[in-house]
């Protein structure tokens, strides 16, 4: 869709990948992602950043394969769709949170190596065409 913010973000797992199933069956793994900026300071000497904390969503055969191949501290490379969502708190506050709905993701192999296993591809969809591996999908 145009007009949608896409994000790529470098950060490590806060816990390990979340799976679960919707109702008709479809996998969805939820993960948070912790990214810490690193900045000089007046000193020349390297500093920690405010961390960003961002909950990530991901769905499909690429959940599965997240929640079975990342643990909490993985280095990972995500890249996706930002969006926002509000809702009313259990004490009557109305709140915003921002999610990431993930279309990539991979360990970072900056700071360690990693064993591919590829997995067998679908070929097609319910409705005869290509999968794209994106199936049910939240709004935005």
């Amino acid at each position: 869709m145009a007009g949608e913010t896409t994000l790529t973000l470098i950060g490590n797992l806060t816990a390990d990948p979340e799976l679960r199933y919707t109702a008709s069956g479809t996998p969805v793994a939820n993960f948070t992602v912790a990214a810490t900026p690193r900045v000089r300071d007046t000193s020349g000497g390297w500093r920690d950043g405010e961390t960003l904390f961002l909950r990530c969503t991901i769905w499909n055969t690429p959940a599965e394969h997240t929640a079975e191949s990342l643990t909490k501290g993985a280095r990972v490379i995500v890249s996706g769709r930002l969006g926002q969502r509000s809702y009313d708190s259990a004490d009557g506050e109305r709140r915003t949170v921002y999610e990431l709905t993930v279309e990539e993701v991979g360990p970072s192999l900056r700071y360690a190596t990693a064993k591919l296993t590829k997995t067998t591809r679908e070929t097609t969809t319910a409705g005869g065409g290509p999968s794209d591996g994106r199936g049910e999908q939240p709004p935005f």
